[in-house]
């Protein structure tokens, strides 16, 4: 059950991850050979549901990579059996209120911090860890080591900010740039002073609350700049992008 981002995140490193897109055991062991720190297995844009995102977590937990899951809607099913099946953390789309972030606790922790269902499946050895003896040690161990991360791209969530990332089981923020430069009136315009603005108050309340601020770029450049910029986690681009373009760089270069 050990969650190798939030332990890095602890000794003040940067982690750097990407979307997982291609929907391939095989492509998670690539990654995970990679040395990246965490892949963010996509079920909103994604075509992945819960059977085939755990086969994604299970090949995971054979290595150090750490598997978040950026759920399809906020609902108490979407939450739980994303959680029961393994994944280290939850990426949480379209999230608007203080009231949803609350509801996310509610069914994301397990009491006292929430009323997540009790289930003792995989993540316990179905019952037989020995950890799972002690109720209320597996329920402490499991809220410390998965982390519930709602994405900040909507104008309510940028106007509940503060609130919403100081709430008590709320484990960090995912800044999304382009739906947020978008509800911002000015899509994908990441130079606009009220999109450079609205970073700086995101962040400010994430210091404050001595949470985690997760950003996602598409470059390897915007990335370098965003880590200068104090971001702890990135999510760089996505796994289908990283192939197309090392296939077209070389390409380019042999047909010089």
């Amino acid at each position: 059950m050990k969650n190798y981002v939030k332990e890095k995140l602890k000794k003040k490193e940067t982690v750097i991850g990407t979307f997982f897109e291609l929907g391939s055991c095989q492509t998670v062991e690539a990654l995970a050979v990679s040395g990246i720190d965490f892949m963010i297995i996509d079920c909103e844009h994604g075509p992945f549901d819960t059977e085939s995102t755990l086969e994604y977590v299970r090949t995971a937990e054979l290595s150090s990579l750490t598997s978040f899951v950026r759920v399809k809607d906020i609902t108490r099913p979407s939450i739980l059996k994303n959680l029961d099946l393994g994944a280290k953390g939850l990426i949480v789309p379209n999230l608007e209120t203080v009231e949803e972030a609350k509801k996310l606790v509610e069914w994301g922790k397990y009491h006292p911090l929430g009323k997540r269902g009790v289930f003792l499946g995989r993540t316990s050895g179905f019952g037989y860890e020995s950890l799972a003896g002690n109720i209320d040690e597996y329920f402490k161990v499991s809220n410390e080591e998965t982390m519930l991360i709602p994405q900040c791209e909507t104008l309510g969530c940028l106007e509940n900010i503060e609130e919403i990332v100081s709430l008590e089981g709320i484990d960090g923020i995912f800044i999304g740039p382009y739906d947020l430069s978008t509800a911002l009136g000015s899509p994908a315009d990441f130079t606009s002073h009220k999109f450079k603005d609205s970073l700086i108050k995101i962040q400010n309340a994430c210091q404050k609350a001595n949470k985690p601020c997760f950003i996602y770029t598409g470059t390897e450049e915007g990335a370098a700049e965003l880590i200068q910029e104090g971001y702890q986690g990135i999510a760089l681009s996505m796994d289908a992008s990283f192939l197309i373009n090392a296939y077209r760089k070389t390409l380019d270069n042999l047909k010089k």
